[in-house]
């Protein structure tokens, strides 16, 4: 069944939805490291995904980027197992196998046949305390992750926008540091820098083991035991608050980088799920943003985009699972012969509306449709649950918020909805940026060929 079906048969029904989830086993070992298990017996298959307590936002100036620069690095090699070997390993044993890297975690993950998991484990738990840093493969993994910055972000003008709005919006946030760090702190890298940082906080008692799939979670404690039980943990002393101050008054910012359109990024201060004084905040600014970016239906869709054609393309974003408080985001494209001063005071008038007048309940019915679906849908996949097990333990907030998430939902009113449009989305508390383009070097090669002629 597609989503668009399930949210066509949820339209149907009063909002009620099963949130009884198959059971999460935990376990910690002696060494501090905690295991999570949830059984799904739908395919042979198993995920596993072992999260690490430290991202961007652990990071001092000087060194941003380096989580994610160990992340590379963890593909590396150790005594036992030689730079290269991991992968090959996973792939001989007909697995995929990655890694990602965000401002609150570090996570490493394999999808395996059921019965390879000791394969995962073994490997993880070698590279979790015995990994070689190497001054030779650290210079080689610096060309990569350079260029990755290069493809990702500096040749991105949307990512670098979003890259410059961040760093004008927070003021001493860790979250105003991109997740892949400064040029200057990647170039000056040393090894010394990532063998601390991996002592530091790559051991079992800063870390969650997350297993999906078609095992017995008995059994997993058992082979956790076997491979994670001897690893020794390590003194972690926890961080220094973080707390972002208060806005005094909107900021605005221009960037001009090569590109084919102008467009604009709008953000207001919000908390998240670990920040607010009462959680139904959290859960009311996911609605919002499903009132206004919920699908082709939603407002921004409906009303700037395919009505008045302001916008070739409009959207809302809110991430309510963080570690810190952050951004409730705003982000739109001109139509053309349209400026991004109309389409900001169009957007403006959207969280106006929202502030003044209550959702309707339809609407507000729709929404929670949406969320209901995408609940719904997204336990098909093993990957995305133990992703939500491990996000949420990893930030802070618990394993068992995965299975408030619909209900919390379920509960928050068009009221609500109201009060946490006129809390937050305050002019004072506003960012924004905007992307005036530049000429791109072969169109402007190009149209001097022309001229010449």
């Amino acid at each position: 069944m597609n989503k668009q079906v399930i949210v066509s048969l949820l339209l149907c029904l009063p909002i009620a939805y099963s949130n009884a989830a198959t059971p999460v086993a935990e376990k910690i070992l002696a060494n501090g490291l905690k295991v999570l298990v949830k059984e799904d017996h739908r395919s042979p298959v198993v995920v596993s995904q072992v999260w690490y307590k430290v991202g961007s936002s652990y990071e001092p100036g000087g060194i941003t980027g380096i989580s994610h620069m160990l992340e590379h690095m963890m593909f590396k090699g150790t005594d036992k197992h030689p730079a290269g070997e991991f992968s090959r390993i996973i792939a001989e044993n007909g697995g995929d196998e990655n890694a990602f890297t965000g401002q609150d975690y570090t996570a490493y993950f394999q999808t395996m046949e059921a019965s390879r998991l000791p394969v995962s484990f073994e490997l993880e738990a070698d590279r979790m305390r015995h990994l070689h840093l190497l001054a030779d493969e650290l210079k080689k993994e610096l060309q990569v992750v350079t260029e990755e910055r290069r493809m990702r972000t500096d040749d991105n003008p949307q990512a670098k926008m979003g890259e410059h709005f961040n760093a004008m919006a927070y003021s001493n946030s860790p979250y105003k540091h991109p997740v892949i760090g400064w040029p200057a702190d990647i170039a000056n890298y040393q090894v010394e820098d990532l063998q601390a940082w991996y002592q530091r906080w790559y051991a079992p008692n800063n870390a969650t083991v997350v297993v999906v799939g078609d095992v017995d979670s008995k059994a997993v404690f058992a082979l956790a035991e076997q491979y994670f039980g001897g690893l020794k943990p390590s003194e972690i002393k926890p961080l220094k608050p973080q707390t972002e101050i208060e806005q005094l008054g909107v900021r605005k910012m221009t960037v001009k980088v090569p590109a084919k359109l102008p467009s604009l990024v709008m953000g207001y201060k919000v908390p998240t799920l670990t920040t607010a004084e009462h959680d139904w905040e959290a859960y009311a600014l996911e609605v919002l943003a499903g009132v206004l970016d919920g699908g082709s239906s939603a407002r921004l869709s409906k009303e700037l985009v395919r009505g008045k054609q302001l916008a070739v393309s409009a959207g809302a974003g809110y991430s309510l699972i963080t570690r810190l408080s952050n951004l409730f985001e705003l982000e739109a494209t001109p139509a053309e012969g349209k400026s991004v001063y109309e389409l900001e005071s169009a957007l403006k008038a959207q969280i106006t509306r929202l502030q003044l007048e209550l959702v309707s309940t339809e609407e507000l019915q729709r929404i929670k449709a949406q969320v209901l679906a995408g609940a719904v849908y997204e336990r098909d996949s093993g990957f995305y649950q133990a992703m939500q097990l491990g996000m949420l333990e990893t930030v802070g907030l618990g394993w068992q918020k995965a299975d408030e998430y619909v209900s919390k939902i379920n509960q928050v009113t068009a009221e609500q909805v109201r009060q946490v449009a006129r809390t937050y989305l305050r002019e004072d508390h506003l960012s924004v940026a905007y992307l005036e383009p530049q000429p791109i070097d072969g169109q402007t090669q190009n149209n001097n060929k022309k001229e010449e002629k």
